[in-house]
């Protein structure tokens, strides 16, 4: 299989989303968001490309205008604002950047890397490194972000993408390994005009391909299943996707009246719970047998939207924790055995103990439950079914 770091991370985000992308190859139109970000790649790529005179901060926003798309913004406010925004990040990057201070390797440097063996498959990663750089102690490996926010320096510490580039960059010069604690990964907030950087140890590339490997098993395996997420507001297959199914049927047995009272009646019977448990807990029945009827999992109302989930809760298999803790000496410190203590350990465990540890997990018990969604909000509270 070839899959890319953005791939992977559409099916760590959602399974069925990367499905819709990767495999039934469904065109999922841009955002503005993406796009500004493509453009702002651009221009930083024109800034640092090889030339006798670098390109000045006139030039460089000169290129960002004239490459730019005043059609895909909502309204003339939004659009003037978003190309201010994109001035502002060109002006602040030269305020603090000297183009002709660095030595550039290589610009948006595509790779293909060979993972797993006979056993788990020979699989292929490929991508683009924005950015690599010669330092007097190395090498720098950068990549531009236009993210509104910029996480913690712990974050930047665990990056798969940096931790992807690094691999890849040591497949194209394999001698720099002996100097890794001298190649520096970073991800550049050009919003913020923040540099945060991070080295990488032979364990955390090791971790990269067995993160990898578990994820390509389970695309193998087939299992799409829809995550819903605060990013559902921005996925472009809404229109399509089983947990938003019911918005968008045209014709439904939802569209009666008595089928929309029930969804609205349980929503509001929700806020005041205390009081109408009983009533409650006879609407959810009325939507359960309603969603068998439709054969949907989600149900949209004037007032909101009623999801159903499975809840699944584990135990540990007492006998065979024993068996992998005691030979490591560990038992003494789970006295008890219980999720809490056991996740504190296992922290100090090697990968394949962790491994044995999740798959001594039994299924103790399952429940259903329904879940309000008010407005555009994302917060859902749920009732036992």
């Amino acid at each position: 299989m070839r899959i890319s770091y953005s791939a992977l991370s559409t099916y760590q985000t959602c399974p069925l989303k990367y499905k819709y992308q990767n495999i039934d190859h469904i065109k999922e139109p841009k955002s503005k968001e993406a796009v500004f970000g493509t453009l702002i790649h651009s221009v930083m790529q024109y800034i640092h490309s090889p030339a006798l005179i670098a390109p000045s901060l006139e030039d460089a926003i000169n290129f960002f205008s004239q490459n730019w798309n005043e059609d895909i913004w909502a309204n003339e406010m939004e659009e003037r604002s978003a190309f201010s925004q994109g001035v502002k990040i060109i002006q602040d990057y030269y305020a603090k950047n000297d183009p002709a201070d660095f030595t550039i390797v290589d610009l948006e440097s595509r790779f293909s890397i060979e993972i797993g063996n006979e056993t788990t498959g020979k699989h292929i990663i490929a991508g683009i490194i924005d950015r690599i750089d010669k330092t007097p102690n190395g090498y720098e490996i950068i990549d531009y972000k236009t993210a509104k926010k910029m996480p913690s320096q712990e974050t930047v510490d665990t990056n798969l993408q940096l931790s992807i580039y690094l691999k890849a960059f040591l497949a194209r010069y394999p001698k720099e390994r002996e100097n890794l604690d001298q190649i520096t990964v970073s991800l550049y907030f050009l919003k913020h005009g923040a540099k945060l950087s991070a080295t990488r140890t032979e364990e955390q590339l090791a971790e990269l391909d067995r993160i990898f490997l578990e994820v390509i098993e389970s695309i193998e395996a087939g299992k799409f299943d829809p995550v819903l997420s605060a990013l559902c507001d921005w996925c472009g297959y809404q229109k399509i996707c089983p947990l938003w199914k019911h918005k968008f049927v045209e014709e439904r047995k939802m569209d009666s009246t008595e089928a929309r009272s029930v969804i609205d009646d349980y929503i509001e019977a929700k806020e005041e719970a205390s009081s109408v448990k009983r009533k409650l807990a006879e609407l959810q029945e009325k939507i359960f047998l309603y969603m068998q009827d439709e054969g949907v999992d989600r149900v949209f109302g004037g007032r909101g939207i009623i999801g159903k989930s499975l809840r699944k809760t584990y135990k540990y298999d007492e006998a065979a924790v024993r068996d992998i803790l005691a030979p490591l000496g560990k038992l003494d410190e789970v006295m008890k055995i219980d999720g809490v203590a056991l996740k504190k350990v296992a922290g100090e465990l090697p990968l394949d103990t962790k491994k044995s540890l999740e798959n001594a997990r039994i299924l103790d018990k399952e429940s259903v439950s329904l879940s309000v969604k008010k407005g555009s909000l994302l917060d859902e509270e749920e009732s036992e079914a």
